[in-house]
């Protein structure tokens, strides 16, 4: 199991923090726009294409990331679409291959994990991740809000949590 990436991102949308912390080493590099012209599918703990050729990507083809901009514009749209009044947004995306759970607090900061879908403890990673936010970010007399976190503690404490997460599975109420 494994967590993929987390996301910090403003009340005004503007991603603050990003941090990759599943990245296998990418042999090329590019860039598509939606909708897909290609069928994706797990194999092995890794995204590949199944079916469908673009742009010299083809079967077999690992998938290694998903860009930031595009979670931030799937939380926009769930908002916009939702049937109920007032609401927040996408709190949790499960596909095949990865599940996105958004955690909005209400200053309108978002914290968004991509994981693996077997991956336990999402809902209590977020809130330690908010929890670390406001002690090593907030706290930190050189960071001003709504711009991108440089903190050293923050990102030790963030990288800490992941591991805790990935290798317990979740998060006691206590931690």
């Amino acid at each position: 199991m494994a967590i993929f990436s987390v996301y910090v991102v403003n009340k005004a949308g503007g991603l603050i923090y990003q941090l990759d912390s599943y990245a296998p080493r990418a042999e090329a590099e590019k860039t598509f726009s939606y909708p897909l012209d290609l069928l994706l599918k797990l194999h092995d703990e890794r995204v590949l294409v199944a079916f469908g050729q673009r742009d010299g990507i083809r079967v077999g083809h690992a998938v290694l990331a998903i860009m930031a901009m595009d979670v931030i514009r799937l939380f926009a749209i769930g908002s916009q679409l939702s049937p109920e009044q007032g609401s927040s947004g996408i709190e949790m995306l499960e596909t095949d291959t990865f599940k996105l759970h958004c955690y909005q607090t209400l200053t309108g900061i978002k914290f968004v994990v991509l994981a693996d879908p077997r991956q336990a403890g999402i809902d209590s990673l977020l809130r330690k991740i908010y929890e670390i936010y406001s002690d090593f970010a907030l706290k930190n007399p050189f960071y001003s809000l709504e711009m991108p976190i440089r903190c050293e503690l923050f990102d030790q404490n963030l990288k800490l949590a992941l591991e805790v997460a990935e290798k317990a599975g979740t998060f006691g109420p206590g931690s």
